[in-house]
């Protein structure tokens, strides 16, 4: 009894928190960059902006279904307990996998790309670019290991810091009346099959830079009040972020017209010079590394929640579920961070970040048809909320989840072989590791 007591997770995170977590979690550098190449895919403004918000109300039907499961089953790992709940052992075990894996490979990225980032603002650096992204990592580690209070403080300044400098960013782009816009062409190819691909493949992008909204959901265990603070801060963190993503762009297109960002690989950046001279590269560089700090450290206490909650399964080492003073499951920590250690050595991103839109809408679209068969199966489970215009808002975020994924298959075979692949491999694996419990 002394042991579980010893390894169970501490209740000390609340709605503020769980805003910044979200927000942390899910505003990087995507919106920075991705505007070019969505404009490149869709050579349509309102086609742009459609889609941002076609994303977004995704994201926020989906926010609507997590808000119930979340509260009913308030435990660490999220998604993978619902499913495991509703669809079964090794349902559960495949989807607490690829998310672990979806959630494991960025804080590997983002410390190379901060570190790439403070070499654009010291270039002496630029020979330690991997000795600083293990620093950082190394360093996040030390303050992730002294408890979860810190890791909590350290996120909500963060998330702060991040909004106010795209809430800067944005007033910036609206304030500035140097340029006419151009206007935008019309488009008559909406029926071509070209434009059709393009859309799913900007979709993969924009669901990428959406991926974190449901943050809140893994730190459930940990949460004060989870059937109050899941809800609340799933609505206001998504219309936030959708906010955001929506105006930045329309505050892009606004200095700089759709053909000029279109062939940009940093729009924001581009942006940024036409408004503030030479310095614009430096202002957007600082914004991004504030930017990258907030989702570095959200996605620090992630994995380890993901992982703990497997172990306490029985689909890792018994060990993943040792829980320190301070609150962090360390095993489940220091195994994340070995793991994020190994990709920043080999520094190879492109084929495992390709496929993590397409294993978040997996487990997502598994996640909400779970909603259904626990009404179904077990109506009376305490549901402390319950998801707005059930059924049909769960029913619709199945059917957008399905058309994503056969739009992605469509649009990235590469990814969908891969996880094709993960999957068969990984029934073998569950048979061996069940056996063992």
């Amino acid at each position: 009894m002394s042991d579980s007591k010893k390894n169970q997770l501490k209740k000390s995170l609340g709605l503020s928190f769980n805003i910044a977590v979200l927000i942390g979690g899910t505003i990087g550098v995507g919106i920075l960059r991705t505007p070019g190449a969505i404009a490149g895919l869709l050579d349509n403004y309102w086609l742009v902006i459609a889609s941002w918000l076609f994303g977004g109300l995704f994201v926020l039907i989906g926010a609507n279904s997590y808000a119930e499961l979340a509260t009913m089953l308030p435990k660490a790992g999220g998604s993978y307990n619902y499913i495991k709940r509703a669809l079964g052992e090794y349902a559960g075990f495949l989807s607490g996998w690829f998310d672990y894996i979806t959630n494991v490979i960025p804080p590997a990225f983002y410390c190379i790309v901060i570190s790439e980032y403070i070499i654009i603002l010291f270039p002496d650096l630029r020979n330690y670019s991997t000795e600083m992204a293990i620093s950082l990592l190394v360093a996040f580690v030390l303050l992730h290991l002294s408890g979860v209070k810190n890791g909590s403080f350290i996120q909500q300044i963060t998330s702060l810091l991040k909004v106010i400098c795209f809430f800067a960013l944005l007033v910036a782009c609206f304030m500035y009346t140097g340029v006419k816009l151009a206007p935008i062409p019309k488009d008559n190819s909406l029926v071509q099959i070209g434009l059709l691909f393009g859309f799913f493949k900007s979709l993969q992008l924009i669901i990428g830079t959406y991926n974190g909204w449901n943050s809140v959901c893994f730190f459930a265990e940990e949460n004060d009040d989870p059937s109050k603070n899941i809800p609340k801060s799933l609505f206001s963190g998504v219309l936030l972020v959708i906010a955001i993503y929506v105006l930045l762009n329309v505050a892009f297109f606004h200095v700089l017209p759709i053909e000029t960002i279109a062939k940009s690989n940093l729009a924001a950046a581009d942006v940024a010079n036409v408004i503030f001279g030479k310095n614009g590269a430096i202002i957007v560089t600082v914004i991004s590394i504030f930017s990258l700090i907030s989702i570095l450290n959200a996605f620090m206490m992630i994995p380890p929640r993901i992982l703990y909650g497997l172990s306490r399964d029985g689909f890792f080492i018994e060990k993943g579920t040792a829980v320190n003073k301070g609150g962090t499951p360390i095993v489940a920590l220091l195994v994340s961070s070995l793991f994020s250690l190994f990709l920043i050595c080999i520094g190879s991103f492109e084929v495992l970040f390709s496929f993590a839109a397409f294993t978040s809408i997996i487990v997502w679209g598994l996640a909400y048809f779970s909603l259904i068969k626990l009404r179904i199966s077990e109506p009376d489970l305490p549901r402390p909320y319950r998801s707005i215009w059930y059924p049909f808002t769960t029913i619709i975020a199945i059917i957008a989840s399905l058309a994503l994924l056969i739009g992605f298959v469509y649009s990235d075979p590469k990814s969908f072989i891969i996880i094709v692949a993960i999957t068969l491999i990984s029934y073998p694996l569950f048979l061996v590791l069940r056996r063992k419990k």
